[in-house]
């Protein structure tokens, strides 16, 4: 005796080599042996052979109509064999019943199975609404194929228009479009965007990158809310000394300024001047849930995002011209340059000029100081103050400009006529750190940080400090070392027009001047929640601005036509490229000591995955490592 039973899902045939009446052994066409249960036994038979059953039923099955067999079901549940006989208006064979049997069990959208070889035929609102549903994905599976082949003969379909930034940036693989995408790129073996901008769907890799960013991090746009420009107390008094700022020539968040009076039989006062838009507005208000929202300007090459709207900035930056409203810190400085007190005010500063690093640097610098300065404006004042940096320096013993550092500039020259910015001009130019510039800003910048962070600790004042201990940097509330400084506490103040962060210790600092409470406890959960939510995307606004730099080297590979280029080697495959602030790992390079000089050849590059390929040509010569930007702490730019 030979049966069909069902198994797994799935049906069987095999002889039976003993009946136990609650189960049976089975013996398949392959020799393989099975225990049955009796319930799972759908027809019992002679003939054919067990592996000839199903072999023979498949093709009839196939021409079995659903639509019939519904139409002649009557409603309650059946067998399949009660359908066979009446489909076959006899007594069915063997292998017509097993047909049956296969059409009911293909056909499920007519018939509902109800148990092993049982079966009711589904209600007709159903099967209506299932037939619409089968119908809907037959067309679209029809629609994907077309949308494919659209996709593969390098032509956008008409249905991705409205969602490229979806499919390019969060794709929904529920829907067809990106159901399609994903078939051609797979069959053309490439990637969503290569594919999409070979349809022509990205016309700026500049700006592919761009909106990437945009949609994780500003997904309502970079547009201001419509505010009222804050004015600072009118009562503020006016200092009666002529402040100057150094910045670079496209610094527009003028957040410092210097002045320097004599002191005779003592020395000098030195003033360090923060801009203070703090007086202005507070926690809670407008202007403060904009900058909450941004925590900081973002930097990249040729553009920013800035934290504030532009009227603000305008209002507070210390440019030039007039009195501003400003956090002033005076050293008082003797004749041997040590610090012997200090005092803190807020006050309206007159700024009389904005000096601009690619303007003074010609004049100051260690040459023109070595041989003897010229006659120009501030030159005395900045030749002191240089001489004061270098002492805080020593003390510190703590270099606050690291030698040996680049930066690098990128000058971004739009071409008018075409604003997809492909034919836009990059020019990149390096900047060796640690001039006496450099010095200057970076360290009273950090006198100016470490000393209110250490006024604001010892008022028990909380604030957001910057920490380094055991080597780790890391954002805390409480007055830890900055051991990489060589100060007792460092806290982020001297940026508040670009940094939330340093809004907020600016608040704090008001409110201890002006002999209020402060805005925010020692253990404020708006304190800790701001100071997470910096460090978080302060981080992320580092890596977009490094990876928008990135894009601009390959396009100055490619506006150079760079064949070979030079580099030196950081470890292993890591390869810094000597004109660009980049990093390559070149495979192909042998095993070389750190610093070793090689020659590159530059073999593709891709400004849309950034993608670069280099390969080793050949060894120039040993050469000290030359430093990358680092972590700028003490210049908090």
């Amino acid at each position: 005796m030979n049966v069909l039973f069902e198994e797994d899902g799935a049906f069987k045939t095999g002889t039976v080599l003993a009946d136990n009446d609650a189960t049976l052994q089975v013996e398949s066409a392959s020799g393989k042996r099975t225990k049955v249960k009796a319930a799972a036994i759908l027809l019992r038979f002679q003939s054919p052979a067990p592996g000839a059953l199903l072999e023979a039923a498949e093709p009839l099955a196939h021409d079995i109509e659903p639509e019939f067999l519904w139409e002649c079901c009557a409603d309650g549940e059946f067998s399949f064999l009660d359908i066979a006989k009446d489909y076959v208006g006899k007594d069915p064979s063997p292998v017509e019943a097993a047909s049956v049997l296969l059409a009911l069990h293909a056909a499920p959208v007519y018939f509902h199975r109800k148990g092993k070889g049982r079966f009711r035929k589904a209600p007709p609102d159903i099967l209506q609404a299932a037939l619409a549903g089968l119908e809907k994905k037959r067309q679209q599976a029809l629609a994907i194929e077309r949308m494919v082949a659209e996709l593969k003969a390098g032509s956008l379909p008409p249905e991705f228009a409205p969602l490229l930034d979806q499919l390019l940036y969060a794709p929904d693989r529920n829907k067809p479009e990106t159901k399609a995408l994903e078939a051609a790129c797979e069959e053309l073996h490439t990637s969503a965007p290569h594919l999409l901008a070979r349809c022509g769907a990205i016309k700026s890799h500049r700006d592919y990158h761009f909106n990437r960013f945009l949609r994780e991090y500003f997904p309502k746009g970079t547009g201001f809310p419509a505010v009222d420009v804050p004015t600072a107390p009118a009562d503020l008094p006016l200092a009666s000394v002529q402040a100057f700022s150094i910045d670079d020539a496209a610094t527009t968040e003028i957040d410092d300024a210097f002045s320097l009076e004599a002191l005779p039989g003592i020395g000098w006062r030195v003033g360090i001047h923060i801009a203070a838009p703090g007086l202005g507005f507070g926690p809670g208000e407008a202007l403060d849930q904009i900058a909450r929202d941004r925590l900081s300007t973002v930097y990249m090459p040729g553009n920013k995002i800035t934290m504030l709207p532009d009227a603000v900035v305008e209002a507070y930056t210390l440019a030039e011209g007039k009195p501003r409203p400003a956090v002033s810190l005076y050293l008082t400085v003797n004749e041997g340059l040590e610090i012997v007190g200090h005092e803190s005010r807020l006050e309206r500063v007159h700024v009389a000029a904005n000096l601009r690093h690619h303007e003074i640097e010609p004049l100051f610098n260690e040459a023109t100081l070595a041989a003897g300065l010229g006659d120009f404006r501030f030159a005395q004042e900045l030749k002191l103050l240089w001489q004061l940096a270098c002492a805080c320096e020593g003390r510190r013993g703590k270099p606050s400009a690291t030698q040996g550092i680049f930066d690098y500039n990128f000058d971004v020259f739009p071409d008018a006529s075409d604003p997809t910015g492909a034919a836009d001009r990059i020019e990149i130019s390096a900047r060796k750190r640690g001039s006496p510039l450099d010095k200057l800003v970076a360290e009273l910048m950090i006198v100016a940080n470490a000393t209110w962070g250490g006024l604001l600790a010892e008022k028990k004042v909380a604030c957001i400090y910057r920490a380094q201990t055991a080597g780790k940097v890391r954002m805390t509330t409480s007055p830890l070392p900055h051991e990489g400084l060589g100060v007792p506490q460092y806290a982020w103040s001297s940026s508040p027009l670009r940094r939330y962060v340093d809004l907020v210790n600016q608040w704090q600092l008001i409110t201890l001047l002006q002999d209020r409470a402060p805005h925010f406890g020692a253990k404020s959960d708006a304190l800790f929640a701001a100071m997470r939510d910096f460090d978080l995307t302060y981080a992320a606004y580092a890596e977009f601005q490094r990876h928008m730099e990135r894009y601009w080297c390959l396009r100055w590979l490619e506006q150079k036509g760079v064949t070979e280029i030079e580099g030196t080697v950081r470890k292993e495959n890591l390869v810094k490229l000597d004109p660009l602030p980049l990093m390559q790992r070149v495979p192909s390079l042998p095993e070389l000591s750190m610093g070793q000089r090689v020659k590159l050849s530059v073999e593709s590059w891709d400004t849309l995955s950034l993608e670069l390929n280099l390969r080793f040509v050949a060894v120039i010569e040993s050469a000290d490592v030359v430093a990358d930007v680092g972590d700028d702490e003490e210049a908090g730019a």
